[in-house]
């Protein structure tokens, strides 16, 4: 089987040479998600919660391109610009992702695409 990549029209148009999701076997690797709103291709306002929730959002969009659910996730990667923000992303999170939950890694980073204060990255599986 070869590495299928997995496109829909309700999600924000990739920042660059990349895709956002790819399906290898029962496999789903995603690109980093930022809190772009998928109708304006903008970065939305309103601090890093609002920027979380867009992202967590897009990510459900991916899921669902990918015949997947928050449930099937298995590893998480949360980059963040400060890390005086891990325990309001740490809340909008869990509304999202549910016990148990999956592994995840939390990243102190520099800066990110378009000012984001907040990136997410996951694998997952499918069916």
């Amino acid at each position: 089987m070869e590495k299928k990549i997995i496109t829909s029209d309700k999600l924000p148009k990739a920042l660059g040479a990349y895709s956002q999701i790819i399906r290898y076997h029962n496999q789903l690797y995603s690109a980093g998600q930022i809190g772009i709103d998928p109708e304006t291709n903008a970065l939305v306002t309103g601090g890093v919660e609002a920027q979380a929730k867009r992202a967590l959002e897009n990510i459900a969009l991916l899921l669902e391109a990918s015949s997947s659910s928050f449930e099937k996730v298995l590893k998480v990667t949360l980059y963040l610009t400060d890390m005086a923000h891990f325990t309001k992303v740490n809340e909008i999170y869990k509304s999202y992702f549910k016990p148990p939950f999956p592994a995840r890694s939390a990243v102190a980073v520099k800066s990110l695409p378009l000012g984001a204060l907040i990136e997410l990255d996951f694998i997952a599986y499918t069916h």
